[in-house]
């Protein structure tokens, strides 16, 4: 969001339309992203905990995204203009982004190398999950050649980032002939910006394990195991409960897996699926409790009434739509 928010504040200025015209569109891709897509953290580390292949959950995750994002995004942008017309006519708060940097055309990477760059775990992944879905059935196979073997490897989130990160420190570094000093600066730099969010993904880790080793894993297996529930709805609703009390959507994806873990094993449900439940769930309903809901407020100059329209109702679409998108793919796959 950071990123993109001036590039956003940019295209609006040279289409002469309203910020949030194209400021709702980009934040329902954002979390889409968050709550569906690896390598994204939230999706990889919930895969984790459920033992779910990553490949698999980004194929299913982009056959959920599509329409979640086009109904969130530039459906409901028409309706909200209708909900909240003040909110469109804002110029929104570039300062809020701190100081802004400027930059000579020729001096920035070209356009393809930027996409491929960006792209680059993406790739990998996919190239993983097509290459096992075509010869080994979506499985590495008991006894893998060393191509198996190779292509499972790369397709690893940890050695894809690796691989991606090594990629992005030619293309965006050492080819446009910056010191390796300069890109290890880079590096550091990027390093401190994630470290709240390594935090975050840290104690919502820690905050699960107290819950499962509390036995409250087995309290809730226990309590729906006479329930005619879809197993799949369950983790979507455990999701959204913790997602309104805690605010943080890793959090509460991370602690919702480890709480249908059991009851996931012995339904027999596709792990693939279940995290995509999950991380609809995680996006449902984000309000004053969550980091993104202020950032979206102060970055498009809204009220809080405003951002419970337009945001905290993005969000909940994208949960629902979400969760519907799985039900069905479960009756397939």
């Amino acid at each position: 969001m950071v990123l993109l928010i001036p590039i956003v504040f940019a295209i609006a200025v040279e289409a002469g339309v309203s910020i949030l015209y194209l400021g709702i569109p980009m934040a329902a891709a954002l979390s889409v992203t968050h709550g569906f897509l690896p390598p994204h953290p939230a999706p990889t580390a919930i895969s984790a905990v459920l033992s779910a292949n990553a490949g698999h959950v980004l194929l299913y995750g982009i056959i959920v995204a599509i329409p979640a994002v086009i109904i969130a995004g530039p459906v409901y942008t028409r309706i909200a203009n209708k909900i909240v017309p003040d909110a469109f006519n804002r110029k929104g708060n570039l300062l809020a982004l701190g100081p802004q940097k400027k930059f000579k055309l020729e001096d920035t990477p070209s356009f393809g190398i930027s996409v491929l760059t960006s792209l680059f775990p993406v790739i990998l992944m996919a190239i993983t999950t097509v290459y096992q879905l075509i010869f080994n059935g979506g499985a590495l196979p008991k006894h893998p050649s060393l191509l198996d073997s190779f292509i499972a490897f790369i397709g690893t989130p940890a050695i894809t980032m690796t691989i991606s990160l090594l990629v992005a420190m030619y293309t965006m570094g050492w080819a446009r002939r910056f010191k390796t000093p300069e890109i290890m600066k880079s590096l550091e730099d990027a390093v401190k910006s994630i470290a709240m969010l390594l935090l975050v993904i840290g104690g919502g880790g820690a905050f699960k394990q107290v819950l499962i080793d509390g036995g409250v894993g087995d309290a809730v297996m226990k309590l729906f195991a006479g329930v005619n529930i879809s197993p799949l709805l369950l983790g979507w609703l455990i999701a959204v409960v913790l997602r309104v009390a805690l605010g943080s959507a890793t959090v509460a994806s991370l602690t919702a897996a480890g709480l249908v873990l059991p009851l996931m094993t012995s339904a027999g449900v596709n792990p693939a699926l279940m995290v995509l439940a999950i991380g609809a769930g995680s996006l449902a309903v984000s309000h004053v409790n969550d980091a993104g809901f202020w950032m979206f407020k102060e970055y498009f100059d809204l009220t809080v009434k405003e951002t419970l329209l337009t945001w905290t109702v993005l969000e909940s679409l994208i949960s629902v739509v979400g969760i519907i998108c799985v039900m069905i793919l479960s009756a397939f796959v």
